[in-house]
């Protein structure tokens, strides 16, 4: 390589151009250009490749700064950015990489867990029929300080048909069991859409054997149509009605009644005839 440099500037000094020369021995011109500018320097000898050592040394923070830092995370729980401009407010300088480095090194940041299976992207249907696309959700309802029932919702994207049962444990068998009692109610499901909770986990997709895919994480907007239901349903039925897993299926099988058949939708136009503004 030392070499090839010092003859690529003299193929610069014969006549050629930068571009030529870089065509000719497989670098970019600018690379060439800098080559030249060096033998300059150096004179007509094999230019050495530079130490890749860095320039500026480590140096190791100061151990009781090490251990303010480390105790302002503690009792405040603020994260990098924070704790660095709240050490710039009493006039301590310390770069925000070095706070991070420092956060890290005695583990006080929250790491992503080894033990979350990657999901790979699948691609969203088009709802051109029923069953096309079918968004999934739990809802969580607390019955004591430290006891709650589920809820589980899904919604048709097509023709925003509903369906929803509660159950004391939340499981991918649940889940499992949750499906097939809706498809023998309504119809046979193509896509299943939810976001990436537990009863949701690889085992109800292998059992479920259906086409599965997963919202992105933080975009509770994927599945926007089940949000805005498991919203509705909590208002209009689940709000008014005693927290136990029987009171709240007896009380859903009229509210799923009138929701798929009498409620007025406002996203798919069902306005009644008297109701359908004259222009």
């Amino acid at each position: 390589m030392p070499r090839i440099r010092r003859d690529a500037a003299r193929l610069f000094r014969s006549g050629w151009s930068a571009r030529k020369v870089g065509r000719y021995i497989g670098y970019h011109h600018t690379a060439v250009l800098k080559w030249v500018k060096k033998a300059k320097t150096v004179g007509d000898v094999p230019i050495l490749t530079q130490s890749s050592e860095p320039r500026r040394k480590w140096r190791k923070i100061d151990e009781n700064l090490e251990k303010r830092i480390v105790d302002m995370r503690r009792n405040s729980g603020r994260c990098t950015e924070a704790i660095h401009l709240m050490l710039k407010r009493t006039g301590i300088v310390v770069p925000r990489s070095t706070v991070h480095r420092v956060l890290e090194r005695n583990h006080c940041l929250k790491k992503r867990s080894p033990w979350k299976r990657f999901h790979p992207h699948v691609e969203r249907p088009k709802a051109l029929k029923s069953g096309d696309l079918v968004q999934m959700d739990t809802i969580h309802l607390m019955t004591g300080e430290k006891t709650r029932l589920y809820v589980f919702t899904l919604i048709d994207v097509y023709s925003r048909s509903t369906y929803a049962k509660a159950y004391e444990k939340m499981s991918g068998k649940t889940s499992l069991k949750f499906v097939r009692e809706a498809e023998k109610t309504m119809f046979r499901f193509s896509m299943l859409q939810s976001d990436h909770g537990p009863e949701f986990g690889n085992w109800f997709v292998t059992q479920a054997l259906k086409n599965h895919r997963y919202t992105r994480i933080g975009k509770p907007n994927d599945n926007a149509h089940i949000e805005r239901f498991n919203r509705t349903l909590q208002e209009e039925c689940l709000d008014k009605v005693p927290r136990n897993v029987r009171s709240i299926n007896f009380h859903l099988k009229k509210y799923l009644s009138y929701y798929n058949n009498q409620r007025i939708h406002l996203g798919i136009n069902a306005f009644p005839r008297e109701m359908v503004p004259r222009l």
